[in-house]
């Protein structure tokens, strides 16, 4: 029968330290990620407030593209994808609103050119950083379904980095919010994983195309 390991009582100390303080790293971690998705549930529900304008600038650009498609084929070009379209502006639409409309001018003006400077100063700052992501992902998704020249990854990260670049200098021009080098990264990184998300259904739907054709 085995004896059980003797343990000098200093090491035993040690490893109490060490779990005491692996525990208090994971609490605190915890917390910090509690505080940001309450920040951003709170944000997001502020940003409900913008639907009625939403809903609106959907119908105005539906009537506006049916109206165009239907003169498109009275002149037998092609038809333009209105459903998409119109998703695709209304959302570019809210994005302004969001970012722009919202502030009063010259109520935030600054410039920091430098890289990182969001992330890690407090709980707030860090949930702007993940509201920055989350704001450009349906764009990276809708620019693909919208635009044939965007379905390329380079294409549509382009316009998310224009789009996004273009906020920043109206926002500095205006006085309605920082322009920040972080705040375009953010963006350009939403777009990518709304890219990514477009490009892994279309693989998908292309397979499951491909079953069906060659089931019949």
């Amino acid at each position: 029968m085995l004896r059980p390991e003797k343990v000098c009582p200093v090491v035993r100390k040690t490893r109490h330290r060490i779990r005491g303080a692996g525990c208090a790293v994971y609490f605190d971690f915890t917390v910090e990620i509690r505080n940001m998705f309450h920040y951003i549930c709170k944000d997001l529900m502020n940003s409900l407030r913008f639907l009625p304008f939403g809903i609106f600038a959907g119908l105005v650009c539906l009537l506006l593209f049916s109206m165009w498609n239907a003169r498109r084929k009275r002149g037998q070009k092609k038809e333009i994808p209105v459903v998409v379209w119109t998703l695709f502006f209304t959302y570019l639409a809210l994005i302004l609103m969001i970012t722009l409309w919202s502030r009063e001018s010259g109520s935030q003006k600054g410039l920091d050119l430098e890289l990182f400077s969001t992330w890690g100063i407090n709980k707030r700052n860090n949930a702007y950083v993940i509201e920055n992501v989350l704001l450009f992902i349906p764009y990276g998704v809708l620019c693909p379904l919208a635009f044939r020249a965007m379905g390329k990854f380079i294409g549509c990260l382009a316009v998310g980095a224009m789009t996004s670049l273009s906020v920043e200098l109206l926002q500095l021009i205006t006085g309605r919010g920082f322009f920040q080098i972080d705040d375009i990264l953010t963006n350009i990184c939403g777009t990518v994983i709304g890219f990514l998300v477009f490009f892994f259904f279309r693989r998908i739907s292309g397979k499951l195309k491909k079953r069906q054709d060659s089931g019949k």
